[in-house]
């Protein structure tokens, strides 16, 4: 794999996920070590659950500009796949 080709997913995700991260780091109830956070880590991994999950929807959406169902979100189980929901919505 050539280097541009591997460096391209950090290069994707990196806005929307900085957001993301940022969104979550905020609203945490637990310590982490938020910049070694990658898309492949789950939400539960970072302390939340699904009702913590449904609160920082509200934030999400306002933050992205987007309308996200509660269940979708839920159902996320990486912050890779909160991204993933993010863009299919054209969050800006």
């Amino acid at each position: 794999m050539s280097d541009s080709a591997a460096s391209e997913p950090r290069q994707q995700r990196s806005e929307t996920f900085s957001r993301l991260v940022g969104l979550m780091r905020a609203s945490a109830t637990e310590e982490h070590d938020w910049d070694a956070v990658e898309p492949g880590t789950t939400t539960e991994s970072l302390g939340f659950d699904s009702l913590s999950i449904l609160d920082l929807l509200y934030d999400v959406e306002h933050e992205f500009g987007v309308e996200i169902e509660a269940e979708e979100v839920v159902e996320a189980k990486t912050l890779g796949d909160v991204v993933r929901l993010l863009e299919e919505r054209g969050a800006g």
